[in-house]
């Protein structure tokens, strides 16, 4: 295995490939190989970037028809013919179906943008400045989206520079079961001397997935959308991890029944890995005056292509919603039965999530990186989360099969009983 130059001249910024030291060559659905021919489970799935496994059969010959056609590949914000199918599928497969009508923005390739557009976009509809945010929340790590993200490892490396336009409220659960905490928010907006500057907006997860995998809970989500509405304050769901189907539904939102002001997606938006993000918008906040935010890489026409087919392919019906809940209910019994395990052992633990964003809790970063560790030796790519990576973390893709997904699991559980003993 080469990794000289790999670790020669990459920053010592990388992360995975110290967590996976080997040199990945190919991938099919849930499988990665290595250069030695050593073949992987993927639980980490790009950090749920390829909800539809890699190297989708359907999703990757759509592209390669459009690549041999010598169709538009860049194309800023130019109309396109990919740009307008992929606005049709968007609108006809997800958006109707679902009640929703929503402007689309294009603000650039990555989730970070989408933030920094979404918050951008509410400060100047509402005329504030402040977004509320909540505690274990990632929203990207470029300063607009840094302000709303938690974690202090990603706070402190800006050497100094503050990070400003975000005020910090306890996520739900963050006191205890028994403390609803939008109390403590409705409190704040009531008081004049509370010191909370009305916002423009409050930017939530409906599942933190860097955050550790916690769960709102559907009656606070709705409760969290009235206080919006009684306070005229827009609501932005973050979409850009528990989106396109993750947690069983296409937008994570639609479990509580409730209408975000603003959306934002990227990872799996794609359907094959390709960069690109999108914000969903009310129609009449789209106060943008041309040009007002821009990207060069805005209009990348094979993203366009490859997340039209992803739609087409499996959002259609309701066939693939209902293998992903399948699923999502597989890896939560097998995860509980882990969680017992451990529990069994001495080391407290235990499940979450919702749909196929999953994890176990086990309450140090040092106990999940054991795990984690002795997984990769035997087979299978699965990360942590939560402020210290105390969190095992299942992001399979959401096509992989009954026999991978096992498999997996196998080996997770064997690897928890064998770090631990």
């Amino acid at each position: 295995m080469q990794t000289q130059i790999l670790e020669r001249m990459e920053s010592d910024v990388r992360t995975y490939s110290r967590s996976f030291p080997v040199v990945f060559t190919k991938a099919q659905n849930a499988r990665l190989t290595a250069e030695d021919g050593r073949e992987y489970i993927d639980f980490l799935a790009g950090a749920g970037t390829l909800n539809y496994g890699h190297n989708n059969p359907q999703i990757k010959q759509a592209l390669l028809e459009y690549l041999a056609e010598d169709n538009i590949i860049h194309g800023l914000d130019f109309w396109t013919a990919a740009k307008r199918d992929y606005l049709e599928a968007l609108e006809e497969i997800v958006l109707k179906p679902r009640g929703l009508d929503y402007k689309v923005q294009f603000p650039g390739p990555t989730g970070t943008n989408a933030v920094e557009a979404a918050i951008r976009l509410a400060r100047n509809a509402k005329g504030r400045h402040n977004i509320v945010t909540f505690t274990n929340g990632f929203h990207g790590v470029t300063m607009g989206a840094l302000a709303t993200t938690g974690n202090r490892k990603f706070r402190e490396a800006t050497g100094g520079v503050p990070t400003v336009g975000g005020s910090f409220l306890p996520f739900d659960g963050y006191m205890g079961e028994s403390a609803d905490t939008l109390d403590y928010f409705e409190k704040l907006l009531g008081d004049k001397s509370g010191g909370l500057d009305v916002p423009a907006a409050v930017i939530v997860e409906t599942v933190q997935g860097e955050g550790g995998i916690n769960v709102a809970g559907l009656e606070w989500l709705k409760r969290l959308e009235q206080i919006c509405r009684a306070h005229d304050i827009l609501l932005i769901a973050d979409d850009i991890q528990a989106g396109c189907g993750r947690t069983g539904k296409f937008f994570s939102f639609e479990h509580a029944g409730i209408t975000p002001d603003i959306v934002t997606n990227s990872k799996s938006l794609s359907g094959l890995g390709l960069p690109f993000a999108q914000v969903l918008m009310r129609p009449e906040l789209d106060v943008w005056k041309p040009g007002q935010y821009n990207g060069t890489f805005r209009g990348f026409a094979m993203a366009f292509t490859t997340a039209a087919a992803a739609l087409r392919t499996y959002w259609s019906d309701d066939a693939f919603e209902k293998e992903v809940a399948r699923k999502g209910e597989v890896v939560a019994k097998r995860f509980q039965r882990i969680a017992g395990m451990l529990n069994e052992m001495g080391f407290e633990a235990s499940e979450r999530g919702r749909g196929l964003m999953r994890g176990i809790d086990v309450g140090s970063g040092d106990i999940a990186d054991k795990i984690t560790h002795k997984a990769f030796e035997n087979g299978l790519v699965i990360e942590t989360s939560g402020q210290d990576g105390e969190v095992v973390k299942c992001l399979c893709p959401l096509t992989i099969t009954d026999e991978e997904l096992a498999r997996g699991l196998d080996i997770l559980e064997s690897s928890a009983r064998e770090a631990l003993s």
